[in-house]
């Protein structure tokens, strides 16, 4: 009889140690998305809200809480409770580059816990196809004839995709003018429109599907799959090249098993074909990498990032 009761109560505690292990998440995620409606970041945010949704049996709310170059939104992910049900979409820009140049109210090493990497963006340098130039060499020959009238914008100011195209201008030695923006969608509108002369966007897709903009030059490692003939800045000779990750974050000192739900439920999203045909949209590259990895990543990219700014002089 004992033996039975010993086994009994071993039985409930197995299935109660299961049972606390399997407990998150048990109510409504909060996802912040630091950016307008409508960017890449928006649109691959509310992507996963939806999948993430399926696989873990809970709802999403996704809030847009744009600002401070993404600064407002990534800072209340950070302050809020480290128990996995506020978390936010993140950027290179806000994490690992803008905080050396501009203060962020939060610490990216500290302050926040990584739930991993889904994608990688290419971060071309794009004008009109209808317009006057066809390669990056026209573009700096216009800003050297014509000082200050070149404008243009960069989805977030004192951000990745900026300062590499900012150094770029330096080295060559001609004055533009940058127009910061809200985000990728808003600054496409502008370059279409007329307002800016070119643009830094990740948010190009359809653009160029419908033959609106041309990609002259990529600001990240490789060269853009859409545009093959387009050189890189590394191949032009410029000294910055920065790859843009779009990942997961929440505040710091979330416990294990939230760490452990999201590592299982991004690889499960990146893996699907649902996801592959997003990435094929958007002319991104699907990308994973789990918490631990992709900790590692943020932490050595911030270390670069920090050398790279005062090496180049890009925090004037």
């Amino acid at each position: 009889m004992i033996k039975h009761i010993l086994k009994g109560a071993a039985a409930l505690a197995v299935t109660a140690t299961v049972a606390t292990a399997q407990s998150y998440p048990s109510e409504q995620i909060t996802l912040i998305v630091p950016y307008s409606p409508g960017g890449n970041g928006d649109i691959t945010s509310r992507f996963i809200a939806d999948k993430a949704s399926d696989i873990m049996g809970v709802n999403f709310v996704v809030q847009n809480r744009e600002g401070g170059g993404a600064y407002i939104g990534i800072n209340s992910c950070a302050n809020a409770e480290p128990d996995g049900y506020t978390i936010c979409f993140i950027s290179t820009s806000p994490v690992t580059v803008r905080p050396h140049i501009i203060e962020a109210p939060y610490d990216p090493i500290t302050d926040l816990s990584y739930l991993g990497q889904y994608m990688l963006s290419k971060q071309p340098v794009i004008v009109r196809n209808d317009g006057k130039y066809d390669s990056l060499a026209d573009v700096i020959a216009f800003a050297r004839e014509n000082p200050g009238q070149l404008r243009w914008s960069a989805a977030v100011p004192r951000g990745g995709p900026h300062l590499a195209t900012e150094a770029v201008f330096r080295a060559e030695d001609v004055k533009t003018t940058f127009l910061p923006s809200k985000g990728g969608a808003v600054e496409l509108a502008n370059l279409l429109s007329g307002t800016i002369d070119l643009a830094v966007i990740s948010d190009y897709g359809p653009a160029l599907d419908n033959g609106e903009i041309k990609i002259l030059a990529e600001t990240s490692p490789g060269r853009n799959p859409q545009a093959p003939d387009a050189p890189t800045l590394g191949e032009l000779g410029y000294p910055l090249e920065l790859a843009s990750f779009f990942a997961l974050a929440a505040p710091a000192g979330l416990p294990d098993d939230v760490i452990a739900a999201w590592d299982d439920t991004l690889k499960q999203i990146s893996d699907s074909d649902e996801f592959k045909t997003l990435m094929d949209r958007i002319k991104a590259e699907g990308a994973y990498l789990n918490s631990a990895d992709f900790t590692a990543r943020v932490q050595a990219d911030y270390k670069a990032m920090g050398e790279a700014t005062e090496k180049y002089g890009l925090a004037n």
